[in-house]
């Protein structure tokens, strides 16, 4: 069912304020008219003295060009009906005549609303009536069926309904546009009943620069929370595909931008208005609607910019979004030349990484890679570092990776690069141990991997030193907690957020995340449980965003989920 499309911002109490805001308006408007009439008469009269002046001067004065000369002094006198010359009243009166209008579209747009407002009651209505005669047992209806009525505006069924649950989806959208070299947004709400019947629908244009995606969505929820109480609904549930935002305003997370924490704020205080409102996580397939209007919104811009300039952009459609986009915004993958637009392929991109993998084509069983150099045109800087240290990572064999241990630098690097480093800088490197950090020039040693002990075995050091580092120690007893477990492999930290306890660290290794045993062949080489029913059902939507990975990681090097 189609719904009009509508962005409203009711900023007057009444329609009482309204008209007289506009009939102040339309007042100054005409004093402003009427003074400049009198401006332009007073001018007029100046010029005609100052042609008479000028005149009676040359007269005086009598000379060979003297006919010339007054001609030429009368012509510069009159007044230019083509001279075009900007006045403060010119201006005034031009935003005098922006404000009635935007006061006549407001009205218009408050009219439509309450229309729609006034259809959705009714549809309500009509929808608990059935539901009762649906629910009347035959003989109650053969008796007195034909007299049965529930005219509307009775009881509960005006204002949102009590005991309806209505669905909130929401997108924001933040696209680069390489011609313009600036950032476009778009914001896309769709309001549904229970049987997710559309209800109402807003696309919303903004322009984003300085506007992170967190920030749009968060805005985008925020639409669609104002639309809902507009509409005086009680009880809704709202759908975040995006998993930063579902652990904001679920209070699981953080913010760490001052930018976003008031925004969240916001989100929660608007929360607080409606006698029951919920996030849900969803896959993404299940905003769709709400993702093809945030880029019909974006595009509505792109478009006019299109049409200003006067270019006229080839049309492609994307295979994953389905959406006809610039080809100018698709991006064409190095090796196999598999096409897919830029939001497309920085959501694919960013998903891999943060599963701690290196991204390759979406195609289906496409295992092209993708190049860093070409990846720069949608990543932001932040991906694109996430994306060398992967690339860096996955060159270095597991055996052969070290990480700085001095807290502050961490940088990773090769045995073999360590000790070639070394060799020129420490005497003996290579027999003794010791090696320079490539980063930070620290030196360490490579067997018992602490900074370096000079004039002390390992063992030594060690039995000196029984304690591990503070760090170290607090990284230990926030993983007893947590129920963490360690690669033995690679000493990556690993946290099951939810599915199985078959886990695949991100260096290959398989292990039981129970007793730590190692899977062999996909076959588990202890008897311990595969699976927790609570771990299973826990979040049943990400399923559908990556079908190879099962499982969530943690790593200790990093800030988040990999």
């Amino acid at each position: 069912m189609s719904a009009p499309t509508a962005s409203f911002d009711l900023g007057l109490d009444s329609d009482a304020d309204a008209d007289d805001l506009q009939a102040i308006a339309a007042e100054q408007r005409s004093e402003l008219m009427a003074a400049k009439a009198v401006d332009s008469d007073l001018d007029l009269a100046f010029k005609l003295q100052l042609q008479e002046a000028i005149t009676a001067s040359l007269a005086l004065q009598p000379h060979p060009s003297t006919s010339a000369a007054a001609s030429s002094a009368a012509a510069a006198a009159e007044p230019q009906p083509n001279e075009e010359s900007l006045t403060i009243s010119d201006v005034l009166s031009d935003e005098l005549l922006k404000l009635e209008q935007e006061l006549r579209d407001q009205a218009i747009s408050e009219r439509e609303f309450q229309k729609l407002k006034n259809d959705l009651d009714r549809r309500l209505h009509d929808q608990r009536l059935a539901l009762e005669i649906s629910k009347m047992p035959e003989e109650e209806w053969d008796e007195w069926g034909d007299n049965f009525e529930r005219p509307f505006g009775e009881g509960s069924s005006k204002g949102g309904g009590n005991k309806e649950m209505f669905r909130v989806y929401f997108k924001g959208l933040v696209e680069y546009q390489l011609s313009e070299g600036i950032l476009l947004g778009g914001i896309g709400v769709a309001i549904c009943d229970s049987r997710d019947d559309l209800l109402f629908e807003l696309r919303k244009p903004f322009v984003a620069n300085g506007t992170s995606r967190q920030g749009a969505e968060i805005r985008a929820l925020i639409e669609g929370l104002n639309a809902a109480l507009e509409l005086q609904l009680q009880r809704l549930v709202f759908y975040c595909d995006y998993h930063p935002i579902f652990k904001h305003v679920t209070g699981q997370w953080s913010p760490k931008q001052k930018k976003i924490s008031l925004l969240i704020n916001k989100v929660n205080d608007l929360a607080k208005k409606f006698t029951y409102c919920q996030p849900v996580l969803a896959a993404r397939k299940d905003i769709k609607f709400a993702f093809k209007l945030a880029r019909e919104a974006i595009d509505s811009q792109a478009n006019k910019a299109a049409e200003a300039s006067g270019s006229k952009n080839l049309k492609e459609t994307c295979v994953i979004c389905l959406e006809d986009l610039n080809t100018n915004q698709i991006f064409s993958v190095d090796n196999c030349k598999h096409r897919y637009c830029f939001s497309c392929m920085k959501q694919h991109v960013e998903m891999k990484l943060l599963h701690g993998l290196l991204p390759t084509c979406p195609h289906e069983r496409c295992k092209s890679e993708l190049r860093i150099d070409s990846c720069r045109a949608f990543l932001t800087p932040r991906l694109i570092e996430i994306m060398s240290q992967r690339l860096k990572e996955a060159s270095i064999l597991v055996t052969e990776k070290v990480y700085c241990p001095y807290p502050k630098c961490s940088a990773l690097m090769s045995k073999g690069e360590a000790l070639e480093y070394s060799k020129n800088a420490i005497v003996g490197a290579e027999r003794s141990g010791a090696r320079k950090c490539v980063t930070c020039n620290g030196h360490f040693c490579i067997n018992c991997k602490v900074p370096w002990h000079n004039n002390m075995t390992c063992f030594e050091y060690k039995r000196r030193n029984p304690y591990p580092p503070q760090e170290e120690a607090k990284l230990k007893n926030l993983a007893a907690t947590n129920l963490w477990r360690q690669c033995v492999k690679c000493n990556h930290m690993i946290e099951l957020a939810a599915g199985c306890y078959h886990m695949t660290c991100r260096c290959g290794y398989e292990f039981c995340y129970t007793c730590g045993a190692e899977w062999k062949n996909k076959n588990a080489s202890c008897s311990c449980p595969l699976w927790d029913e609570e771990n299973i059902l826990e979040d049943d939507f990400d399923s559908d965003e990556d079908d190879e990975e099962d499982d969530e990681y943690f790593d200790s090097d990093s800030d988040g989920y990999l």
